[in-house]
């Protein structure tokens, strides 16, 4: 049972409308430790689905309140968090078609994928460059200003800035390709003398460990670990898995090695006060039966020669999504 109290602290403080025990109330939920199970006991929906269900429920009963945020939302108002630490390792086997994308709302998969590409292809932080070739403005929230306050349209020296300064994408292939049994294949954007530079957001997904493993089935897999800071989990928690398992999928293609298990690894899970209500909505939803996964449909081997349209996603079902477990609106915290 959640504790309406301590959930309303903050709707009190920021005089905004109470939930009530209807508002939170959402069945049990029924599942193996791997997937959701029907009334019949029959799996249904993805790993995501299961893994989303189980974490937002323990975020709504254990999950503590921050005291000063620094996010806001649009109207000014302090953006607070409920959130877990240490809470999130969760791997699923590309080469089994697991997956962590939700069919309990629809999934902007090819805009977080193009995404990944001004990141790791393009190496840029130019947010005309986001917009005019891939057509995304969510970054425009961070953008750089000068002194008189004017849009230098950049996040400057974070993100796709780290990855070009260091060589970082090169590196892990070329290590990937010449020395597979290596334990140092990373990569990292968390560096601190770029930070001193001027700079919008920090990465939240900051770190990705590399391993090739030579299978016992006589397969060389490539494995990943994603290293993630902090999930705004409600937004983008099932993006940011599937962005990283597009750019496995791409560095696994131009090496020459079979997709393997993907990690995600989350320090501090959270989601924000005014999100709870979009929580409870998709803990009383039930899955879409579909078995979704990623591929890179190219005969490309060259990394910087993909294109976003080469990563599809096979077996999603849109439509019926979008039918049965419509998209909510999220307020952003920023």
């Amino acid at each position: 049972m959640l504790d309406i109290d301590y959930l309303n602290e903050k709707n009190i403080e920021k005089n905004e409308e109470l939930f009530t025990e209807s508002d939170l109330e959402y069945p049990d939920i029924i599942e193996d430790g791997e997937y959701l199970l029907d009334e019949n006991g029959n799996r249904v929906g993805t790993k995501g689905d299961r893994n989303a269900k189980v974490i937002m429920d323990k975020i709504l009963k254990e999950g503590c309140w921050d005291k000063n945020p620094r996010t806001h939302y649009i109207d000014g108002s302090k953006a607070y968090t409920l959130s877990l630490n240490n809470k999130v390792n969760w791997t699923y086997d590309l080469s089994k078609k697991e997956s962590p994308i939700l069919t309990l709302r629809p999934i902007a998969v090819k805009s977080g994928i193009k995404e990944i590409f001004w990141i790791y292809q393009d190496q840029n932080t130019d947010l005309n460059l986001l917009k005019n070739k891939y057509g995304i403005t969510w970054w425009d929230s961070w953008a750089l200003k000068d002194q008189n306050g004017n849009n230098l349209h950049t996040i400057g020296s974070t993100y796709g800035n780290i990855i070009y300064d260091y060589d970082q994408i090169d590196d892990l292939i070329n290590g990937l390709k010449n020395n597979p049994d290596g334990r140092r294949h990373i990569i990292d954007m968390w560096q601190f003398e770029s930070f001193k530079k001027p700079h919008g957001l920090k990465p939240c997904a900051y770190s990705t460990v590399w391993n090739v493993r030579h299978g016992r089935d006589g397969i060389d897999y490539l494995d990943m670990k994603l290293i993630q800071r902090s999930s705004d989990f409600m937004v983008a928690g099932s993006i940011n898995q599937i962005q990283y398992i597009a750019l496995q999928e791409m560095i696994a293609k131009c090496t020459g090695y079979t997709p393997g298990t993907f990690t995600w690894d989350v320090q501090n899970i959270q989601i924000y006060d005014r999100h709870i209500k979009n929580a409870i909505e998709e803990l009383r939803r039930k899955p879409i039966d579909s078995k979704p996964y990623l591929v890179v449909d190219s005969k490309e081997s060259d990394f910087y020669k993909l294109k976003p349209e080469d990563i599809v996603l096979k077996d999603y079902p849109r439509e019926k999504i979008k039918e049965k477990n419509p998209q909510q609106h999220f307020d952003l915290g920023i």
